[in-house]
């Protein structure tokens, strides 16, 4: 695929851009606390070598198979941008009647076709992850997840083309500027109902009671933290893994700290202490709402890019950028726009874990409870502890575990020389 070389400059210029505002975004909205410098960590040293052969096994096997996914989905949709095959084309171009409905219809289509798609790569992987015992879903449950899934990105990607397409027809030069807005005001709305809307869909939620003792340690932490925690809740994750997490969610009366009931069960008091003062970090630090702010200093550039990309590919494919068959040539230019903002998004988001992981420290004292459950978190997911460094570059959401155990290290030996400074013994770790 070859554009037209003023065409090409356009695109090329918005996608510079776009990249060098993402940077600069990551830089202004990055935690500005400096914790300690990790300290080198080998994953030999804390994971025999069966362990580490396993963990490097299913763990490359998985990226390859999202890297196919990836490229699976981009094909089609490349494809059916430029207009192929011919039957596609053809009722693209039926949907021309009713511009608004088509558009929606269009993104329907795209949206459950791409999930077909790539069906096979993600059956690949379930089954891997059942093989290697981190699922405990059977194919038929798990098939009814990716029914359900699919039919709520159908809905959601034909509203947003209906949206885009009315955008488009009424402002044709200048409705990246509204769709930009327009997609901000939408990731605001969506972190905010999603705990109560979409995220009930697929598991059940209850809240912890009031005099459960992990509430009213949690409610300690928070107090001592000076943090607004909300609710606590306990979801069922075990229905479907077996891996151990927690998480924070939500925005003001929405907003929660949610424990894996395979964490409240398997993991130590430490370490649930130490998790869950981690996820309090993110709540002091207002981490979800620096990632809104992270989307909406970026959707701009994201969505000129989409309109010189998409406008050039519809052409191309010879659709009329303001009719529904161009819907597929715009997705494909925002899926990559997307792609390409994770990036840096993920660099932020790494920063943003390894502050959580220092106010983690500072809060609960205990640096052995955080080696400890990295290492619970790093068997109980078969975790790749030092994954490849371009693959953590571009996919990595967390700092890798030989890195997180540096931190705490590093920590605990820093608070060893200012004890041994002042000549006060260091107080005792998990201060209740």
């Amino acid at each position: 695929m070859r554009l037209a070389g003023s065409t090409a400059a356009r695109v090329g210029g918005a996608a510079v851009a776009m990249i060098v505002v993402a940077e600069l975004a990551v830089w202004l909205l990055s935690p500005r606390d400096e914790p300690p410098e990790p300290l080198p960590v080998a994953e030999q040293d804390y994971f025999g070598a069966a362990a580490l052969d396993r963990a490097h096994a299913y763990r490359d096997g998985q990226r390859w198979l999202l890297l196919a996914g990836l490229g699976i989905e981009g094909a089609v949709l490349i494809a059916v941008a430029l207009g192929r095959p011919a039957p596609v084309r053809r009722g693209l171009a039926r949907l021309a009647a009713r511009p608004i409905l088509g558009a929606a219809v269009a993104g329907a289509g795209v949206a459950v076709l791409t999930s077909a798609a790539t069906l096979p790569t993600r059956l690949v992987a379930h089954e891997r992850a059942v093989d290697a015992g981190l699922s405990s879903q059977s194919l038929g449950p798990w098939l009814w997840d990716v029914v359900r899934s699919t039919g709520i990105s159908a809905v959601l990607t034909a509203a947003g083309a209906a949206l885009l397409m009315a955008l488009i027809r009424r402002v044709p030069r200048a409705w990246w500027l509204p769709g930009a807005a327009l997609a901000g005001a939408l990731a605001v709305i969506f972190v905010w109902i999603a705990p109560v809307v979409l995220a009930p869909i697929f598991n059940r939620f209850e809240p912890l009671p009031d005099r459960s003792p992990t509430r009213t340690e949690v409610l300690a932490l928070g107090e001592r933290a000076g943090v607004e925690i909300g609710e606590v809740y306990r979801v069922d994750a075990s229905r479907r893994v077996t891996s151990l997490n927690a998480y924070v969610g939500g925005l003001g009366p929405t907003k929660r700290v949610v424990l894996y009931d395979n964490l409240l069960a398997e993991a130590d008091r430490e370490e649930v202490a130490s998790v869950v003062a981690h996820e309090l970090g993110h709540v002091a630090h207002d981490d979800i709402p620096r990632g809104l702010a992270y989307i909406l200093m970026v959707a701009p550039l994201g969505m000129l890019f989409t309109r010189e990309l998409g406008t050039a590919l519809a052409r191309r494919g010879g659709a009329d950028p303001a009719r529904p068959a161009a819907i597929p040539a715009y997705l494909f230019a925002l899926s990559l726009a997307t792609l390409a903002l994770t990036v840096p998004g993920n660099q932020l988001s790494r920063k943003v874990e390894a502050s959580a992981d220092a106010f983690a420290l500072e809060l609960t004292n205990d640096p052995r409870a955080l080696i400890d459950l990295q290492l619970r978190l790093a068997r109980t997911n078969l975790s790749d502890p030092d994954p490849p460094g371009l693959y953590s570059a571009l996919f990595a959401t967390h700092p890798p575990t030989v890195e997180r155990i540096g931190a705490a290290l590093a920590y605990e030996r820093e608070g060893d020389a200012e004890a041994a400074t002042s000549g006060v013994s260091r107080p005792e770790t998990n201060p209740q």
